[in-house]
């Protein structure tokens, strides 16, 4: 057996398990928490047995404020639970057990316990999920428990967590607006449904209209709320950044995540940690996690076989950006990246809206591309993302078909693939070929 064989082999049981599970709920995605609240108290409460937990909401940069958290406390010494979603290639990169993502075998034998317990109640796959990482959490000794939210805040099968040491409300932007609401404001009021009294939130660059609302949820429970531009400040400086709170100020190193926008997710991170104020933080810390960061998709550059296919001395880049704050921040790297030629090739889910994506970025774009991989989940058809574009994109209507017809005379050119989390996943797949 290959050693991908083995893989696939090792992940067969949680993925059978998961299969099942589907059939309990006719709902994928189904925002309440009073099956979520009947299973964990079946399971004993394994979310009142985790370490501090620090809960991070919003529309952008969720994963990357957790991984900066991840960085920054596992730079401490610290051992780190993390839980994220969605996955890129494996299911199991959702649950990072003390550092270490999650083993099949551990993985599939909470799977069938919680599944046992649950009894075939109906019940959402996400929550399940959910009530699995929290009773591997609740198992496996760690100091720290990074929770992102999966969708929304108030509902979601996260916020069962009563006494947080901190939360995080990261770059709130129009999207999942069938389950939301269709305004920022209310979008908003569902991310701040994780703010708990007495319990301090730490939030980054915001549309004042998202601010007011989560400043009005913060007044309303009694959880003091961190600001940026108000309590803490983020920016440049020459060699790094420089974030200045009322503990004073740290010169910090460039971000180890590329773009402009990851001084916010930074910012955030920090802003939450001295909140919190665990006495193994320090400056130095900080400063050494802000620079190890790292995240998949997330202007990740690649190097396997798919960049092998491009000319010498061209750049593959890869983001998951897959919505309008989504495309706004990738603008504002893509405005840095003056020195190439630029190709964008472009999938996207079938729910985003493709115009509110695009429309930031067309501006940047030499070329434009619209491919739908084979194995993407939901794929927005190609027509769709050409016509969006104005007629500006072509049909890959691959990604392999779209690097292979980029034109190859001129300067070395860069490529960045974006625009779904779950191309982003088979465009891994594939360069790891």
């Amino acid at each position: 057996m290959s050693r991908s064989d083995a893989t696939v082999a090792r992940g067969a049981r949680s993925e059978a398990i998961l299969d099942r599970l589907h059939a309990l709920h006719p709902k994928l995605i189904d925002l309440s928490l009073g099956r979520m609240q009947r299973l964990l108290a079946a399971l004993g409460h394994p979310e009142r047995a985790l370490p501090p937990v620090i809960h991070v909401a919003g529309t952008n940069g969720k994963g990357s404020t957790c991984a900066f958290l991840r960085a920054i406390a596992e730079a401490a010494g610290q051992r780190v639970h993390v839980y994220t979603s969605p996955h890129l290639v494996r299911f199991h990169e959702r649950i990072r057990l003390a550092g270490t993502l999650v083993p099949e075998a551990a993985l599939a034998a909470a799977l069938e316990e919680v599944e046992a317990v649950n009894a075939g109640e109906p019940i959402t796959v996400f929550e399940v999920i959910t009530a699995t990482a929290l009773l591997l959490f609740s198992r496996v000794p760690a100091d720290l428990l990074l929770l992102e939210v999966g969708l929304g805040g108030r509902f979601d099968a996260t916020n069962v967590i009563d006494h947080p040491a901190a939360t995080a409300i990261t770059s709130i932007s129009m999207d999942h607006m069938e389950f939301l609401g269709d305004t920022l404001s209310k979008i908003a009021f569902e991310k701040a449904g994780i703010l708990k009294p007495g319990l301090p939130c730490a939030t980054g660059a915001q549309d004042p209209a998202a601010l007011g609302v989560i400043a009005d949820c913060a007044a309303s429970v009694g959880a003091p709320l961190l600001a940026r531009d108000r309590d803490w400040r983020i920016g440049p400086r020459p060699g790094g950044l420089r974030f200045t709170d009322a503990a004073g100020a740290l010169d910090l190193p460039p971000p180890g995540l590329l773009g402009p926008h990851q001084a916010d997710n930074a910012g955030i991170a920090i802003a939450a940690l001295r909140a919190w104020n665990p006495d193994w933080l320090t400056g130095a810390a900080i400063a050494r996690g802000v620079a190890a960061a790292e995240w998949p998709a997330r202007l990740q550059r690649l190097h396997g076989a798919l960049a092998r296919d491009l000319p010498a001395e061209w750049e593959l880049w890869l983001d998951g950006g897959h919505n309008a704050g989504g495309g706004a921040a990738l603008a504002g790297q893509l405005a840095q990246w003056r020195d190439r030629p630029l190709h964008l090739v472009v999938g996207m889910k079938g729910s985003k809206v493709v115009e509110d994506f695009l429309r930031p970025l067309l501006p940047h774009a030499t070329t434009l591309w619209a491919v739908a991989e084979p194995g993407q989940h939901m794929a927005t058809p190609v027509e769709r993302i050409v016509a969006a574009s104005g007629g500006v994109a072509r049909p890959g209507p691959t990604i392999a078909a779209a690097l292979a017809a980029l034109p190859r005379g001129g300067p070395p050119a860069r490529v960045l693939v974006c625009g779904s989390l779950y191309l982003a996943g088979e465009v891994l797949k594939a360069d790891a070929a």
